[in-house]
C-alpha cells in the first residue's frame, strides 16, 4: 500500500472504532491489518494520538453541545487532515527515498549479546534470542523490538524522540535509560534514569498513556498497564544480564528455570511442584546450567536427570 492508502485505511479503521458498536472481531480485524506492517501500526497510532487528545479536550468543557459537535464533527476533519498530510509526506519521502537509510536488523542468538551504538550518541544492548529492527535518520528515530529483550541508553533530542514500538505498545523515550522485555502476552519496562511514556490501547481500542519515571516498572498485558516500584537494587539485579549473570534472590526455583531457559538451549524442567515453589539464592554464569543443577543437588538434595536436550529436577 502507499503512504496515501495507508493513512486513509487507518482513518477507516478509527472512524469505524469510534462511530460503530466496537466487537472483538473488529478488534481481531484491526490487529490483523496492523500486524502486517510497521507503516500501519504508526499511521493508525498516530490519528489514534490526536483524536485522545481531542476528546480530553472535550470532557472538561461545560456546554454538551460542544462535546457533541466534537465528537461528530472533528474526526472528518482530522481524517480529511490526514489524508492531505498524507500526500505531502508521500512527495517527501519520494525526494528523500534514495538518501535514507534502509531500515537494519539486529539478532542475537540464544546466549547471545551485542550491543550496537548509533551516530546520535545513542546505545542499544540486546540480550539473549533477540531481534530488534531500527530505522535511524536525521528525522526519525524509531525502532521494533520483534523478539526478547534490550537495554537502552538514549541521547535525548526533544525535536526528534526516540520512539521503542512493541507490538501494539509504544514506548517514547524523554531523555533515559530503561529496559524493555518483550514475552508472549506480555511487555515489561523498566526505567533506571528520566523519563518514558509507555502508550498502549484499552479495551476500548482509546489510548492508555503511562508516564515512567526512575524505579518504575510497567507490565503491560493485554488491555491493561500496571506500574509497580522497584528499588535501584532490584533494578540491577535485573540488569545483571548484560554481564552474563542470572542473579536470584529468594527466588522459587520455577522462575530461576525460566531464566536460566532463555540463555540456553538445554531446558531445565522442573518435574514435581513441590520443587518448583524452593526459595534459591545465588549469582550465576547465565550459560552454565551445571553449577545451578549442582547446587540443588547439595542443598535441596534433589534428583538431576541429564536427558540430553533437557534436566530434569525432582525430589
Amino acid at each position: 500500500m502507499s503512504a496515501i492508502d495507508i493513512e486513509a485505511r487507518a482513518a477507516e479503521w478509527l472512524e469505524r472504532r469510534v462511530g460503530e458498536n466496537w466487537s472483538q472481531d473488529n478488534q481481531a480485524a484491526l490487529d490483523a491489518w496492523l500486524a502486517q506492517s510497521p507503516a500501519h501500526t504508526v499511521a493508525y497510532w498516530r490519528l489514534n494520538a490526536a483524536w485522545s487528545r481531542t476528546r480530553r479536550l472535550a470532557a472538561v468543557h461545560p456546554q454538551k453541545e460542544a462535546q457533541s459537535w466534537t465528537a461528530n464533527r472533528f474526526l472528518p476533519i482530522l481524517l480529511r487532515l490526514a489524508a492531505g498530510l498524507a500526500i505531502v509526506a508521500v512527495g517527501i519521502a519520494a525526494a528523500q527515498f534514495l538518501l535514507q537509510p534502509r531500515e537494519r536488523t539486529f539478532s542475537t542468538a540464544i546466549g547471545g549479546h551485542e550491543s550496537v551504538a548509533f551516530a546520535d550518541g545513542s546505545r542499544i544492548e540486546l540480550n539473549t534470542n533477540t531481534v530488534l529492527r531500527a530505522r535511524m535518520t536525521t528525522d526519525q528515530r524509531i525502532v521494533w523490538l520483534d523478539r526478547g529483550e534490550a537495554y537502552f541508553q538514549i541521547k535525548h533530542d526533544p525535536a526528534h524522540p526516540f520512539i521503542v514500538m512493541v507490538g501494539n505498545h509504544r514506548v517514547t523515550d524523554l531523555g533515559t535509560q530503561f529496559s524493555v522485555r518483550r514475552e508472549t502476552g506480555r511487555l515489561q519496562v523498566a526505567v533506571m534514569q528520566g523519563r518514558v511514556t509507555l502508550d498502549a490501547p484499552d479495551a476500548q481500542g482509546a489510548a492508555q498513556i503511562a508516564l515512567l519515571t526512575p524505579g518504575d516498572v510497567a507490565t503491560a498485558v493485554a488491555n491493561r498497564i500496571s506500574v509497580k516500584r522497584a528499588s535501584q537494587k532490584i533494578l540491577t539485579l535485573g540488569l545483571s544480564w548484560r554481564h552474563g549473570a542470572l542473579v536470584f534472590d529468594n527466588t522459587s526455583l520455577s522462575d530461576a528455570a525460566v531464566e536460566f531457559n532463555r540463555y540456553n538451549r538445554q531446558q531445565l524442567v522442573i518435574a514435581d511442584p513441590s520443587v518448583a515453589s524452593l526459595k534459591i539464592y545465588g549469582t550465576f554464569r547465565a550459560d552454565n546450567v551445571g553449577d545451578f543443577t549442582r547446587l540443588t543437588e547439595a542443598v535441596f538434595g534433589l534428583r538431576v536427570a541429564d536427558q540430553g536436550n533437557r534436566i530434569v529436577l525432582s525430589h
